[in-house]
This record gives structure tokens, C-alpha cells and sequence, in this order.
């Protein structure tokens, strides 16, 4: 016995460094925190986190719902949902394909559009702060490897067949 015990030990409580999961994850959270902060400023106060599965990038105009539900990895009956409540609170609606009867195409409205400017000029005042306070060259690095990692076969998935 080395006569520690590890309950005095200090180290034992230590919390380990984040891993990248969590390290992409809290820059994450910051940004849907100014996002939502910004919406409701500008008087958007009817949306909520789940919404913004939709409104994401690239957003959901001219996209089939089937399309977005694929995307999203949500029930179609759960995308529809969400679609109900963004049409009932006018930022979209959904209208006939005109390829393929059968189906629907979403299309913003003006309100719908105007979110989607406020979340890309927030977004837009997010790298410019960012850029100050990390340094532009530093700043461009970042983006410049975020874009890599995002055409990774981990990101984009695998579409090799084994």
C-alpha cells in the first residue's frame, strides 16, 4: 500500500482538460445564446431552440420537408410539426412541388426572411469579435480549418460502400 488514500487526494477531484467534442460544443452554445439574445431583440420572441433545427444553415428554402427530415436525422412527423408552428407564426409555407405533385416545397416569407438576416448579422458581428480578440491571422486560421474539418469524411459522412 503506498498509504495515500485517494479520497484526500486532490488530483482525484481534478476535472480532466475537454476533449473536442466539448471544446466545439461551448463555442456552440455561446453563438445559439447571442443568437436567440439578438432574435428576441429584434422582436423574433416566438421562437424557440427547436426551431432552429429549421433555420439553420443553409436554412430550409426550396427544400422538401422529407429532404430536411432526412438531414436533421428527425421523423418527418416531428419536422412537420415544427414546420406547423414556423407557418401558423408566419416565417414560412409550404407550397406545391411543382416536379413532383405529390410532395411540398418550404418557402420563407418575409418575416422568414428577415430572421435569417438577423441570424446571419449576428453571426457576421460574432467573427468580427472574435477576429479582435483572437487576432485576424489567428481568427482566419481557425475558420480556414473548421472548413476543412467540415469536408471530412467525419463530418459529411462515410460514402465509401464496405
Amino acid at each position: 500500500m503506498s498509504g495515500t488514500d485517494p479520497d484526500s487526494d486532490p488530483q482525484a477531484d481534478a476535472q480532466p482538460p475537454p476533449l473536442l467534442g466539448a471544446l466545439m460544443r461551448m463555442p456552440v452554445d455561446a453563438v445559439r445564446r447571442r443568437i436567440f439574445a439578438d432574435l428576441t431583440a429584434a422582436g423574433f420572441t416566438d421562437l424557440g431552440e427547436a426551431h432552429m433545427a429549421v433555420l439553420r444553415y443553409p436554412g430550409p428554402q426550396g427544400r422538401r420537408p422529407s429532404d430536411l427530415a432526412a438531414e436533421l436525422g428527425m421523423s418527418k412527423q416531428a419536422v412537420n410539426y415544427l414546420l406547423g408552428a414556423l407557418e401558423q407564426s408566419g416565417y414560412l409555407r409550404r407550397s406545391d412541388d411543382p416536379d413532383d405533385k405529390r410532395s411540398r416545397r418550404i418557402e420563407r416569407t418575409g418575416r422568414g426572411e428577415a430572421v435569417r438576416q438577423t441570424i446571419r448579422a449576428t453571426v457576421a458581428d460574432i467573427e468580427s469579435e472574435l477576429a479582435t480578440e483572437l487576432g485576424d491571422r489567428a481568427f482566419e486560421q481557425l475558420r480556414a480549418l473548421l472548413v476543412r474539418l467540415n469536408d471530412t469524411t467525419f463530418v459529411r459522412g462515410s460514402t465509401t460502400v464496405a
